[in-house]
């Protein structure tokens, strides 16, 4: 019998949170994680709010590139050579280039990102069109048409 294992899906996308709860029922206890380079988190800050977590050390803001296209977030990273000053006698630190990509659920926007500590962190937001938002119907009584109210959110 075949299995689906949707840890890919959990580690490359933002914003459907209601969908892997869904697949989290179905899949059952069972969850693991696959190496990766770099190490990143994606964690939710707010009820619509998103921040993505990616541990570049020794990148510099000039070495890094963060693109925005449709639904996909996509970072990357190539550290250019620099002088050494001396024999290299053990090189446990990665420099090499990487390229992370993410997919966007719709309405989520990247607010803006930052870099500190060598972790990158990107800020996103979910931002539904009033357009989208569920509306309320009124219910009329007896004989009369009923009155549609347009446009209004829900509160």
């Amino acid at each position: 019998m075949r299995t689906f294992d949707p840890t890919p899906l959990y580690r490359s996308t933002v914003g459907f949170d209601r969908l892997f709860t869904l697949l989290d029922q179905l899949a059952g206890p069972e969850a693991a994680t696959a190496p990766g380079y770099p190490p990143y988190n994606i964690e939710r800050t707010g009820e619509n709010e998103y921040r993505i977590t990616v541990a570049v050390a020794g990148f510099a803001e000039s070495d890094l590139n963060i693109e925005v296209k449709e639904n996909a977030l996509s970072v990357k990273g190539d550290k250019q050579p620099s002088e050494q000053k001396g024999e290299v006698l053990h090189q446990g630190i990665a420099a090499r280039a990487f390229e992370r990509r993410f997919q966007l659920a719709d309405y989520v926007q990247v607010k803006g990102a930052s870099l500190e500590n060598g972790l990158l962190h990107i800020d996103l937001v979910r931002e539904v069109p009033e357009a989208k938002k569920p509306r309320t119907i009124q219910i009329g009584s007896g004989s009369k048409p009923t009155a549609i109210i347009e446009n209004q959110a829900a509160a």
